[in-house]
């Protein structure tokens, strides 16, 4: 369950104050402290400065009603459903992002929702770079029920989605998600390795991934926008899952990375179950970021 994401902002924001000048640059700092960026720090408080002017906002309530509205606004127009769906078998999901993100519990569970719906998944060991992220992905296919296919550690990844393609259909698969290595954003040869996954993909299935989706953690705060643009760049990417958001994470970091990016939020992970991925609903995010 989402909680106490905007505490600070909730706190300013709760009781009988006016909506002062004071107000206004409190809540501009109180937002950069939660992650959002400057920018759009600003831009939301001059929204909110010109409601105050057109006697549309009189209150501290009242502002945080009206801001409410706004992160909802912002976030409704940076969204787009999951892929669900393919052209032609299968439906393949590219999972990429930094160690440390949650990427191959976002995996699994993922794995875990086709499964659920009855549809085959295959489960595709791409980050080769490390022994043990291919063992705890095996792991999981084996409790969900899944395919597998991984090569030996230090092979090449895109080798392995090409295989994972062609494993797919023979097997009967209807969904495959990838894995890929925890990929450090400033390491340009391995944003290069990402650019020839995409290529082979396009080859083999005759159009890119249906998902190309970057897992983020929400406590990792603004630098989590610095990875969306590096590996946006490098990639095409279609959406965010946003991890960890257990009540401790501050949450701003999801409005940044919708309006700078202007990626759409399409998955949240609010707890260690599996079933604790949830699709992204704007304005219940936004409702539990300003209650």
């Amino acid at each position: 369950m989402l909680r106490n994401l905007f505490r600070r902002v909730t706190d300013l924001l709760s009781g009988p104050g006016e909506a002062t000048d004071e107000l206004f640059e409190e809540l501009e700092e109180v937002l950069i402290a939660s992650d959002v960026s400057a920018r759009v720090s600003a831009l939301l408080v001059e929204r909110l400065r010109a409601a105050a002017r057109e006697g549309r906002v009189r209150t501290a309530e009242g502002v945080r009603d009206v801001l409410r509205s706004q992160i909802a606004e912002i976030l409704s127009r940076h969204t787009a459903p999951l892929a669900v769906s393919s052209p032609a078998p299968p439906l393949l999901y590219l999972m990429v992002g930094v160690n440390g993100t949650g990427k191959t519990t976002t995996i699994a569970k993922l794995g875990a929702r086709f499964q659920r719906e009855g549809r085959k998944a295959l489960l595709a060991a791409g980050d080769t770079f490390r022994a043990a992220a291919i063992e705890q992905l095996e792991l999981w296919a084996e409790r969900l029920g899944a395919e597998f296919v991984a090569h030996q550690p230090g092979g090449d990844p895109a080798a392995v989605i090409f295989d994972a393609i062609g494993a797919a259909r023979a097997r009967g698969c209807e969904v495959v998600i990838a894995d890929t290595a925890g990929r450090l954003h400033t390491k340009r040869n391995l944003m290069e390795e990402l650019g020839k996954i995409a290529r082979v993909v396009q080859r083999e299935l005759g159009r890119p991934a249906d998902e190309s989706l970057l897992v983020v953690d929400a406590t990792t705060g603004q630098n989590a926008l610095t990875q969306a643009q590096q590996f946006h760049a490098a990639i095409g990417l279609t959406g965010v899952v946003v991890t960890k958001l257990d009540g401790t994470a501050k949450g701003g970091m999801v409005i940044t990375i919708a309006e700078e990016e202007r990626l759409p939020i399409k998955l949240i992970g609010v707890g260690e179950g599996m079933e604790d991925l949830e699709d992204f609903d704007p304005a219940g995010f936004a409702a539990a970021l300003v209650p």
